[in-house]
């Protein structure tokens, strides 16, 4: 029986590269507004060198972009930037269609819920708070829990402590295969691939199911309950 549902965050249940390009073309245009002499792609192409060198949640993406440029960091610009980021952040911080509506059904039908994300504690915190998840999950665990990154089967073994069920009864949902399908199949757990967040075109999935819409997870745990519960047993 699958009796809990541990998804990623960014990119399964939140579109979040959509809302992080969003996001740095309102800085960038904020940041230029208030006295950068350089042109937006120039702009973005050292952020996105910096932000592929420190990694996508580094906190001092904009600080280190004008030490760059101008060689000490201009707080005008900075705080311009900054505001601007924050404001269309939160603007395009949405759930994926029919998130909502399946978190729902799964508390209704009394499926325990986690999330497993890298991101760091504050991050995550802050983003499901912002979109009114913070009360909906069991358990979450973050980078900060473990200090290990998907697909060590760390992250995975904690989240189903805490969530008190076996790897057999718990089903992963992510988009990233290399990270969420193939660390949740290490440790014994069912999968599930978010094709609708792949952000990098995957042609070869080796998970257990594929979603178009996250709402076909609802079918896939009645079904799979329903074998599972007329299943002849051993003598």
């Amino acid at each position: 029986m699958i009796r809990a549902v541990i998804f990623d965050l960014d990119n399964t249940l939140v579109d979040f590269m959509a809302m992080k390009r969003q996001a740095i073309d309102a800085a960038v245009t904020a940041m230029i507004d208030a006295g950068l002499q350089l042109s937006p792609e120039i702009v973005r192409a050292h952020i996105d060198r910096i932000y592929s060198e420190m990694g996508i949640e580094y906190q001092k993406v904009f600080d280190q972009l004008l030490q760059e440029v101008l060689g000490y960091v201009d707080y005008r610009i900075l705080s311009a930037g900054i505001i601007a980021y924050r404001r269309a952040r939160e603007a395009a911080l949405k759930p994926y269609p029919h998130v909502t509506a399946t978190l729902m059904e799964l508390v209704k039908q009394r499926i325990k819920l986690g999330i497993l994300s890298d991101a760091p504690a504050r991050e995550a915190w802050l983003r499901l708070c912002y979109i009114g998840y913070h009360h909906i999950f069991d358990v979450v665990i973050t980078y900060d829990d473990t200090g290990e990154r998907k697909p060590s089967p760390r992250p995975f073994q904690l989240a189903l402590e805490r969530l008190g069920v076996q790897p057999s009864e718990a089903i992963m949902v992510g988009d990233w295969v290399e990270r969420d399908i193939i660390g949740a199949k290490s440790v014994g757990m069912l999968t599930a691939f978010a094709r609708y967040g792949d952000t990098f075109g995957t042609q070869h999935v080796e998970a257990d199911y594929v979603l178009d819409d996250i709402k076909e997870l609802l079918e896939i745990i009645r079904q799979h309950n329903a074998v599972q519960q007329f299943e002849p047993r051993s003598p």
